[in-house]
């Protein structure tokens, strides 16, 4: 288990093909390597969440009042919610409780026990 395989936005990464696979193009495989530039990131979350250091916005103190997680979390969509799930939870009990819990997923979300 790695807290690399938690998107910035709080989806599993290990239950997506091309990231197990090392085509992935996502959040951090490169970025956190410095084999790819944060600079020409599309993705404001992955941005401004890598740009401070963070490892996802869990991290960030100022989570509660960010525009850019809270507009990507108001999305319509169960995925959304479910991503602003996963930050709160790793917020309250930390990264190994998430990935415990997550392991265990087939999708980029999914229940807590």
């Amino acid at each position: 288990m790695s807290i690399i395989e938690i998107g910035c936005c709080g989806a599993y990464c290990k239950t997506c093909r091309p990231f197990n696979n090392g085509t992935c193009r996502g959040c951090k495989l490169g970025y956190d390597s410095g084999e790819r530039a944060i600079s020409k990131a599309k993705c404001k979350i992955k941005v401004c969440c890598m740009g401070k250091g963070y490892d996802t916005c869990a991290d960030c103190p100022e989570i509660a009042s960010c525009p850019t997680i809270n507009e990507f979390c108001g999305k319509n969509g169960h995925k959304y919610r479910k991503y602003r799930q996963a930050i709160q939870f790793i917020k309250s009990n930390g990264y190994i409780a998430f990935l415990e819990i997550a392991d265990k997923w087939t999708n980029a979300c999914g229940k807590y026990e």
